[in-house]
């Protein structure tokens, strides 16, 4: 399809010398803005062996202060359809800390969809019944709730068969979208918020939970799937306070929709990271 000849086409172009990955981080904007800094996450990730893929996405329209998950069996995809995981769900709803998301909130919202040929064409080489997705809507949560998630998270992170996929942009500029920071000691805005972006990007590749909420605190970077990332921020505390383990966050690449130059302007960033874990 030539979806799938446009995905293959960013991939070929980026380097794989962060394989395999364990998680990854990457926009879920429209294609032709994102797709090439996307390519730079899904290139780290190696097909061999992987049977879940949890996507984690923040809620665009719906309002939630807890996590829910998909009620749908399969997702479509341009490429092929992708199984959705029941059995996970069932245990994940079993912990009383999901709820299930209406079909209609499902298919509105594109901050998991906007992934899903993606992964369909990073996991092409596999059988599409050999692998299954477990899509999670994140919602507005708290800083506790994110650690309580991502003690739930903790043991599926370690589990080397699973991937798990964060999808957010980065800082959102603009009248439009209600934030015009602007640090003057740069000459341009598109700089000043490049500069503001690496802030919060240095500190998810220190795996700073704290931090990150504290840097989200002080300037209200509208980064939309904060939640999500802070949920993976604190899965990963989890899994280093239970266990020894080699780990290292690194982001591959930046980019913005326009450079802004005047207050009239807007724009949005991407990035894309990712995430290795080798347990001990």
């Amino acid at each position: 399809s030539e979806l799938s000849k446009q995905l293959k086409g960013w991939l070929s172009k980026v380097a794989n010398g962060n394989a395999p990955a364990k998680a990854i981080i990457a926009p879920h904007a429209g294609y032709a803005y994102c797709g090439a800094c996307a390519a730079h996450a899904y290139k780290q990730i190696d097909p061999t062996g992987i049977k879940r893929i949890f996507v984690l996405g923040p809620s665009h329209h719906y309002y939630l202060t807890s996590c829910a998950i998909s009620v749908a069996t399969q997702c479509n995809t341009p490429l092929y359809p992708l199984q959705v995981d029941t059995e996970i769900n069932n245990e994940l709803l079993k912990t009383g800390k999901f709820e299930k998301m209406s079909r209609s909130v499902d298919e509105d919202e594109h901050s998991i969809e906007m992934h899903l040929p993606y992964i369909a064409q990073v996991m092409s080489s596999r059988s599409p019944n050999s692998f299954t997705i477990i899509p999670i809507l994140v919602g507005a949560l708290g800083f506790k709730d994110e650690q309580m998630y991502g003690e739930i998270f903790s043991r599926y992170l370690v589990d080397p068969e699973n991937l798990f996929v964060i999808s957010s942009d980065f800082c959102h500029w603009g009248k439009r979208f209600r934030y015009t920071y602007y640090e003057k000691s740069f000459k341009h805005i598109f700089s000043s918020i490049e500069a503001l972006d690496r802030k919060g990007m240095d500190l998810i590749e220190q795996l700073d939970s704290t931090g990150f909420q504290e840097y989200l605190n002080k300037y209200q970077n509208t980064i939309c799937g904060r939640h999500p990332i802070g949920v993976l921020l604190h899965t990963i505390d989890a899994v280093r306070r239970k266990q020894a383990s080699n780990m290292k966050m690194k982001f591959l690449n930046y980019a913005q929709s326009s450079q802004c130059l005047s207050a009239n302007d807007s724009s949005v960033s991407y990035a894309a990271a990712v995430f290795n874990l080798s347990v001990s």
